[in-house]
């Protein structure tokens, strides 16, 4: 095992600058939400050169959209497919999924980024852009690996199914339509941008919206109606008790390090029309934070739960009850044993190349790792590349040492895991 190991990180070493040029390509490909193809093309076009087997598909049919885990807002797909890239094993060896997504969130607020958001600008090690970090990087790093496998012509029993998907930042329709298309694997890998940490464990997460009614009056004479800001600043208010009871029951090493393991964020509010009246209605919308091993009817009961006990503290909710709905984006959460082979397989792979132990923790946030481990039944870990600070934000970047060192790490997890038949 040790001189294939050998040859696929000399490779590895003495390509960088090819990597880092694939990387500047997916990046100078702005593939936000509906506009994906393009980046896509670039993953396309590196599949071929690699001589994988290419499935290419518009995702949207009716076994997708009727499926209880599908999550979507978006009325179509098309022009925008799902890749995926097969290297066939000879056989008898275990099978693994390397899922990265393609899209990317909007760019924010141009005038707080100091470059183009999809310039590939490279500076002090570093190369920046939208979606460097989350998670193009993580990307670069899974084809750089099979790319050394194989340049160096090393072959393997368990095939490498390598997966660039749409729709993770919007609920994972891109992977779960992966699933449904019958790609499955003895375990799975997911380069988010963890700081080269292992993330076994993830956040689930949902969004929701609340209603809340009030009784409209003049300014003037504000007492004649009943505010629905000022009754919305009550249920915000049980909203963080409810979110303090939840993190102060979780019993995690692996969350140790995170301040709110699972939070409640209240994102959006709308209420009003005009300055002197009395609102009658205000809409609350936030993210409720799902535990690794809790289920998300579980945790929507819990939130719905403190609705029903306002009415017993202010009768304005008995006769206005307040109404909830949950909508958009849904991330189901993942919980993988740290002592699983393939956490092992990977574990050992890190220590060949970095000498040292890896950094074990929870993730802070939803993946595609939820659908595949819930829907698909398969192992997975969340380990690879990127600033988990910068992602989402403007001037976004990622260190290149750490793209081509998970690359090394992951080609060596992909030789263990799968088996070489040479």
């Amino acid at each position: 095992m040790e001189q294939f190991v050998k040859k696929a990180r000399e490779w590895l070493q003495s390509n960088k600058t090819k990597g880092t040029s694939l990387l500047r390509k997916l990046v100078q490909e702005g593939s936000v939400r509906g506009r994906e193809s393009s980046a896509q093309a670039v993953v396309i076009e590196k599949c071929r050169e690699l001589g994988l087997n290419l499935d290419i598909w518009e995702i949207g049919d009716e076994e997708l959209r009727q499926h209880p885990k599908f999550c979507s807002d978006r009325t179509s797909f098309v022009g925008n497919p799902n890749v995926v890239g097969i290297l066939q094993g000879t056989g008898g060896g275990k099978s693994i999924i390397l899922n990265s997504h393609i899209d990317v969130v909007p760019e924010g607020d141009l005038e707080k980024w100091e470059e183009d958001p999809f310039s590939g600008l490279i500076k002090n090690g570093k190369l920046f852009g939208r979606g460097s970090t989350d998670m193009k990087g993580g990307t670069a790093a899974l084809l750089l690996a099979i790319e050394a496998i194989q340049a160096t012509q090393i072959k393997l029993k368990g095939n490498v199914i390598f997966e660039s998907v749409i729709e993770e930042e919007s609920g994972g329709a891109g992977t779960l339509a992966c699933l449904l298309r019958g790609y499955t694997a003895d375990a799975a890998l997911i380069p988010e941008p963890t700081n080269l940490k292992f993330f076994p464990k993830q956040q689930g997460s949902m969004w929701f919206r609340i209603n809340v009614h009030g009784k409209s009056a003049h300014g003037g004479t504000r007492y004649e109606g009943t505010s629905a800001i000022d009754k919305a600043y009550q249920i915000i208010q049980k909203i963080h008790q409810l979110e303090k009871i939840r993190n102060e029951r979780m019993n995690d090493p692996l969350y140790e390090k995170i301040k709110i393991p699972i939070p409640i964020n209240i994102g959006k509010i709308n209420s009003g029309t005009w300055p002197s009246s009395v609102p009658d209605l205000a809409i609350i919308e936030g993210r409720m934070g799902v535990a690794p091993n809790e289920t998300m009817e579980a945790a929507e009961k819990e939130m719905e739960s403190i609705l029903e006990e306002l009415k017993a503290v202010d009768p304005w909710f008995k006769e206005h009850p307040p109404t909830i709905e949950w909508f958009g984006g849904r991330w189901l959460p993942g919980d993988l044993d740290i002592e699983h082979p393939f956490v092992e397989a990977v574990a050992s792979a890190y220590r060949s190349v970095v000498k040292k132990e890896a950094k074990i923790e929870a993730s802070p946030w939803g993946t595609d790792g939820g659908i595949l481990s819930q829907v698909g039944h398969i192992p997975v870990l969340v380990f690879g590349p990127g600033v988990t600070e910068v992602a989402h934000d403007a001037n976004e970047y990622i260190h290149l040492k750490d793209v081509h060192l998970a690359a090394e790490i992951i080609a060596i997890s992909i030789l263990r895991w799968c088996e070489v038949a040479n």
